[in-house]
């Protein structure tokens, strides 16, 4: 492609419209505005947007802790519920990370596997539960099957991050054992 005055002009004023979209999205989200929101999906917002980092208006939701009934609003406007961004964090880490059960529920009941990550590193759902402390979306992921066993890149486990983390409500629900020899120097 040549590059030329009209180029740059387009390219700018597309960029410019980029930023204005995304930043409508994130002024809507930042109030949990569910009547703007669900106005601006009526007038045609597109769902498919994304911030500088990737993430998609649904995660973008999570991240500034929208009600359930506006995560809702925007599934049924069109928002991937199964969004991943540019670093591997999907929608469900997100949800974990901000501590929505209610939307680990709703993912998990469209068919999310509980064992699959999309980071490079291998950094599993129940890894981030550990974590953040996140004992009720522990105890769902335990109940829904997850591999407490499943390691990182690094070999880590959930409960070698809840030790780190000193997270002991979350170890309480793990298979773990405070009197095994490698874990003594952490949280019991």
């Amino acid at each position: 492609m040549v590059y030329n005055e009209s180029n740059i002009i387009l390219v700018n004023n597309f960029y410019k419209m980029d930023t204005i979209t995304m930043y409508t999205w994130l002024e809507l989200l930042r109030n949990d505005d569910y009547l703007g929101i669900k106005k601006y999906i009526k007038n045609g917002a597109d769902m498919r947007e994304a911030n500088e980092s990737g993430e998609g208006v649904l995660s973008c939701a999570l991240r500034e802790k929208c009600e359930f009934e506006t995560l809702m609003l925007l599934v049924e406007g069109g928002a991937d519920k199964f969004d991943i961004d540019d670093e591997g964090v999907s929608v469900f880490d997100m949800a974990i990370t901000y501590d929505s059960i209610e939307m680990v529920n709703y993912l998990i009941e469209q068919g999310i596997d509980v064992n699959k990550t999309s980071r490079n590193s291998g950094f599993t759902a129940l890894m981030a539960s550990a974590c953040y402390g996140r004992t009720e979306i522990a105890k769902v992921l335990i109940e829904k099957g997850v591999d407490q066993n499943a390691q990182d890149s690094k070999g880590f486990t959930a409960a070698d991050f809840a030790r780190k983390m000193n997270k002991k409500s979350v170890l309480e629900v793990l298979d773990y054992n405070s009197e095994d020899p490698r874990n003594t120097g952490y949280a019991r």
